[in-house]
This record gives C-alpha cells, structure tokens and sequence, in this order.
C-alpha cells in the first residue's frame, strides 16, 4: 500500500500566506464576512478567518478531513481548486504562494515605493 504523502513544513508556511493574501484580497475587494457568511455584522477577514470558515469547511465537505496537517499534497491542491473557482466568481484571484510569486510581488512593492 502506498503511503500518501503529507504536506511539507514549506507547503504549510505557504498555505497560510495564502489566507492571509485570501483576507486581504477578500477585503480590499469589499467582501467582508459579512457580506460573505452573516449579513447582519461587518467583520473583516483575517488568515485565521480565511483558515476557519472558508477553507476548513470546504475541505471537511470535500475530503472529510478536519485538520489542515492531514492533507496530502494532491489534497491540498483539490481544496485550493475549489476556493480559486468561488473567489474568480467575486472577481478575485490569489495564486497559490510559492518562491516565484513571492519574489514578484515583493518586485512589484518595491516598484510602488
């Protein structure tokens, strides 16, 4: 039986630079939770936020895993999948970090500055 392989300690620092790019692009576009998960209160999104109530839920009802640490790296793809689908529906793409696109934006901030 093969043994599936578990997300790497450089794949978890760049999953959760994901939720944080997700929560600021999520709010610099106008979708606070509110807008997005409870109509009666204006909440902005944090990468805590983003982890808990966007991402974790998609993954239990996707894979039927609770933790973030029991993906695999295919899984961790196929959840990314989903979310990158719902935020291009409200206008919004965040890649997926890696060295590359890390390496850009910092380029691209110090062009700004």
């Amino acid at each position: 039986m093969e043994k599936k392989k578990l997300r790497t300690t450089l794949q978890n620092r760049a999953l959760h630079k994901l939720f944080t790019f997700m929560a600021t692009e999520l709010n610099n576009a106008g979708y606070d939770m509110r807008k997005t998960l409870k109509p009666e209160v204006e909440i902005p999104w944090t990468m805590e936020n983003v982890k808990n109530h966007l991402w974790r839920p998609i993954q239990e009802a996707y894979l039927n895993k609770e933790s973030t640490k029991d993906l695999t790296t295919k899984e961790l793809d196929l959840v990314y999948d989903v979310i990158n689908r719902f935020m291009a529906g409200k206008g919004i793409h965040v890649p997926f970090p890696s060295i590359e696109s890390l390496m850009e934006k910092l380029k691209n901030e110090s062009k700004k500055s």
